[in-house]
């Protein structure tokens, strides 16, 4: 569609290991409008990290490779441009917060020379500039004092501060998309509502289109516009944030769901699903949710369904779970 900045199609990416290949993810189709937030949710092992780092052909290889289907953003397909093209593409157009600020920052390198590398590299700025432009990215996350903060190691900022220059980092080529991996992992309460806030608020400031991926529904309907479920490798499900939330189609989405606790309710036994995400090296037969399903039948077990659109919503489910209402 033209709206679309980024199209994903027909996505497989596997990993080669001595215990055999993992099935990471499985004919993945997804799509990104411009200018919106989309909200990957799943339990770990789902396949949210080895998308986003197939988007910018970050697979580690080996043992990963991406074996068929496309990347198209903004209609051009990434799997198909040179290495130095992808470089090009990466921070310049297409930016990513990982999960671990600490293990992403060099710990013998100050702020100036980590967010200028990345803006001379990018940006094509003199070294003066670029450092203007870094106490610029600094003062624009929040951070006090950009002036002196811009000279101290990752070691002399806290959790939340490491990951608000991760953010500046990120945001320091104004991309046109952002990946977000688990932005406020290991982040207290507090810091990490500051965090989403920031993102939500540069997201509205600057135009940026968001992939947002977290295990957390609540930031999930705080900052997503539209919302897809994952798991095992694949797109369960997939549809507007409030239709997500509110009327769920597939087994999985709606368990997920039962298992957050709800202030308003007092008493409230929480939903278990049972069993573990399955080792991919050996994937289920059939619907890979099956063995954990209060719904499935022998069609489960046999056949992987087909995914199918109800209007604007689609889901990859033999028994959809029609009109559930949360």
């Amino acid at each position: 569609m033209a709206d679309n900045l980024l199209e994903i199609k027909g996505l497989k990416t596997y990993f080669y290991t001595e215990d055999g290949i993992v099935r990471a993810l499985e004919g993945i189709d997804l799509h990104i409008e411009q200018g919106e937030t989309l909200g990957l949710v799943g339990e770990s092992g789902c396949g949210k990290t080895v998308t986003a780092l197939s988007v910018l052909r970050l697979v580690p290889d080996p043992p990963g490779k991406i074996i068929e289907g496309e990347i198209l953003f903004e209609g051009v397909n990434l799997l198909a441009l040179s290495e130095s093209d992808m470089r090009q593409i990466r921070g310049n157009d297409i930016s990513m917060i990982f999960q671990d600020p600490q293990s992403a920052l060099n710990p013998v390198f100050t702020v100036d020379n980590q967010l200028r590398e990345v803006i001379e590299l990018h940006q094509g700025l003199d070294k003066k500039e670029a450092r203007q432009k870094a106490i610029e990215m600094l003062d624009l996350v929040g951070i006090p004092d950009p002036e002196a903060r811009v000279e101290d190691y990752p070691h002399q900022f806290s959790g939340g501060m490491k990951q608000r220059v991760m953010i500046a980092m990120a945001l320091s080529c104004n991309p046109k998309m952002l990946i977000a991996d688990e932005p406020t992992t290991n982040l207290d309460v507090t810091v990490q509502a500051q965090v989403l806030d920031m993102i939500n608020n540069l997201r509205k400031e600057l135009g940026t289109t968001v992939l947002l991926i977290t295990h957390n529904l609540g930031v999930i309907a705080e900052m997503s516009d539209h919302v897809g479920v994952m798991y095992a490798g694949r797109l369960v499900e997939y549809g507007d944030a409030d239709t997500i939330f509110h009327a769920p189609l597939h087994p999985y989405t709606i368990a997920l769901h039962e298992a957050v606790p709800r202030v308003t309710e007092k008493k409230q036994k929480l939903g278990v699903i049972k069993g573990v995400v399955p080792n991919l090296i050996y994937p289920p037969s059939g619907c890979r949710f099956h063995p954990r399903c209060d719904f499935s039948t022998e069609v489960c077990e046999k056949e992987q369904p087909k995914g199918e659109w109800v209007g604007d919503h689609y889901v990859e489910c033999w028994h959809r779970r029609e009109g559930t209402k949360l």
